[in-house]
């Protein structure tokens, strides 16, 4: 369409510029941070710069107003949109800094070009707060999922770990010399994966942070649950096992994730059976006693142990990530797992403690319409 202004050689210059992307250099790693540079500067430069220039020298005609238009949400859409709003505004600053630098005087912005500008400009933020929401929520789905996979794999390495022991303490015992060091010597190689692999765990957990969970929905017995992961936990002796008590005065059924109530479980006995082992007293049956009943019309789920207990500061951060009671001891998301798990559900998990006097874990459940409330 006719024009004031033209530039042959600035379409040139422009429409060049993007086969500096195409160099070796740049395409051999797309994510590198002088690529990233690089992609920036030209597209500031081509879009927001060269489109307002344009702009400016051909009397702000509505054509150019609808190319600054359309510029102005096609740099949103290649960019973040907090680079998109700066770019957007330095752009247009420069341009008509040049346009001042070559003697010309842009006319004023008419009023109708302002509101269409603004348009144009809220419809891109609009766009760019949607898609940089849609990255983080795929982002965290990803992350969450990694986190949750990661933290399953703790209990079969616990029976590694579990096996490990077995096969030094057999080493111990009516072996010969050079037999019982290489068992010994496999038991700790064993051992030193297990750690390893913890390790790992950790750093997966950690990346992650357990902030979202898949809501899997199927329906849990929670008599059932709690008996199988008692029945299946790695005890690390038969002292340790004799100590566990289940006492159900009403069963229930919840609708959630069987295997990510499971690992939840798992956690609190875990931590119950490290308070125990860490107080002074050898365990005794009922030191830890997990209780299934109802409770104001709520499926509860109550984890008591006799060991060492929690301190009254610490129980106000007890569900914090990366927040633990066992100094040296896991990465302190166990309990923050086991929140996020029972949030999953709009349940609710609390503690009560005295130090030296145990710790009682109460996790409060919605009932599944199949429950039969009783006496």
């Amino acid at each position: 369409m006719p024009q004031p202004y033209e530039s042959g050689v600035l379409r040139v210059l422009a429409a060049a510029s993007g086969l500096v992307l195409l160099l070796p250099s740049i395409t051999r790693d797309c994510l590198a941070p002088r690529t990233l540079w690089i992609f920036s500067l030209i597209c500031w430069l081509v879009m927001p710069v060269l489109f307002f220039w344009m702009y400016w020298n051909n009397d702000t005609s509505p054509v150019w107003l609808a190319s600054v238009s359309a510029m102005i949400l096609v740099y949103y859409h290649l960019t973040d949109w907090r680079l998109a709003s700066l770019g957007t505004v330095a752009g247009a600053l420069m341009a008509w800094l040049l346009v001042q630098s070559v003697a010309l005087t842009p006319p004023p912005l008419a009023g109708d070009h302002v509101v269409v500008m603004f348009f144009a400009w809220s419809t891109g933020m609009l766009l760019g707060f949607s898609s940089a929401n849609l990255r983080r929520v795929r982002l965290l789905n990803m992350l969450s999922t990694m986190g949750v996979m990661a933290h399953e794999l703790r209990t079969p390495l616990a029976t590694v770990d579990l096996l490990g022991d077995v096969l030094r303490n057999q080493a111990q015992h009516d072996m010969p010399e050079n037999k019982s060091k290489k068992v010994e010597e496999l038991a700790n190689r064993l051992q030193n994966l297990v750690r390893s692999m913890n390790r790992q765990i950790d750093t997966q957990i950690s990346n992650a942070q357990l902030l979202r969970l898949p809501r899997e929905k199927t329906l849990i017995q929670a008599a059932e649950l709690v008996h199988e992961v008692i029945a299946e936990f790695p005890y690390r002796s038969s002292r340790e096992r004799d100590c566990v008590e289940v006492q159900v005065l009403h069963d229930f059924c919840i609708m959630g994730s069987r295997a990510l109530f499971a690992q939840m479980l798992i956690n609190l006995l875990k931590n119950a059976l490290h308070s125990l082992a860490a107080s002074s007293r050898a365990s005794e049956p009922g030191d830890l006693r997990v209780t299934v009943g109802l409770y104001h019309g709520k499926g509860r789920l109550v984890v008591a142990d006799k060991g060492l207990g929690i301190s009254h500061d610490q129980q106000q951060r007890i569900f914090e990530p990366f927040f633990s009671t066992q100094t040296g001891v896991g990465s302190g998301l166990g309990l923050t797992f086991c929140k996020n798990v029972v949030d999953t559900v709009n349940g609710h998990i609390r503690v009560h403690s005295e130090p030296n006097e145990g710790a009682v874990f109460i996790v409060d459940l919605p009932l599944h319409q199949s429950t039969e409330i009783g006496a």
